[in-house]
């Protein structure tokens, strides 16, 4: 399949050469929380066939954004993990789920997949690193059946799939009520107040929790 191309000299017509194309900038967000067997990639991207997810990965391998390797044993599972230049798309989609979050979520659609995986990216795209300054600690989140954890340093965040080894607190919230939390705006102060969301753990790390991440105001993109 011939590569599209806007034919411009231009930063952001090359760029776009690069990861316009549909699913491209999705995979890249997979990709960004840890390398991921195919399988994996296939089960977070419903509604993209196996041969398009073949063609954009090999997309991603060609243009050096993206490339095969092997988990360390006893897993020793190919896998696709990004290279130097497609981590470094990082800041580019955070920026894009954080306008998404003003200015183009809103009620989820009937026929809209959710997979509570993507949160992992979420915690950092909503992260307030000033309100993180001075506070080391471990929280795992519990969303349906997807566990991961955030490791929090000094206004820093790492998020990452699956449990912590030792969390500091948990955070353990159904799918459902997670969906119209992030919806609406919310925070996980505001369930767990309500009793959307339940916690355990350290008091002072679950004090600090509440201004640790915030969702932009949903606004509408347009005015009458």
């Amino acid at each position: 399949m011939e590569q599209r191309t806007y034919n411009q000299y231009c930063a952001t017509a090359r760029t776009l050469d690069l990861v316009g194309e549909r699913w491209t900038l999705l995979l890249v967000r997979e990709l960004l929380t840890g390398p991921k067997r195919f399988g994996d990639l296939r089960a977070s991207l419903r509604g993209l066939g196996t041969g398009l997810l073949a063609a954009r990965l090999k997309h991603l391998e060609r243009e050096g954004l993206a490339r095969k390797t092997t988990l360390p044993p006893p897993a020793r599972t190919p896998v696709y993990a990004l290279t130097e230049a497609g981590e470094e798309l990082a800041p580019a989609i955070l920026e894009l789920a954080r306008w998404g979050m003003k200015w183009a979520m809103g009620e989820r659609r009937p026929a809209e997949t959710f997979h509570p995986g993507w949160t992992v990216l979420g915690l950092r795209a909503c992260f307030v690193p000033e309100a993180a300054a001075g506070l080391r600690a471990v929280y795992e989140f519990r969303v349906g059946d997807e566990v991961f954890h955030a490791r929090v340093d000094d206004g820093t965040i790492e998020a990452l799939h699956g449990p912590a080894q030792h969390p500091d607190a948990t955070i353990t919230i159904d799918e459902d009520a997670f969906v119209a939390l992030t919806g609406q705006g919310g925070t996980f102060a505001e369930a767990i107040a309500t009793g959307a969301a339940s916690v355990s753990g350290d008091a002072e790390a679950l004090n600090r929790l509440k201004g640790l991440f915030r969702l932009p105001p949903a606004r509408p993109r347009t005015s009458f």
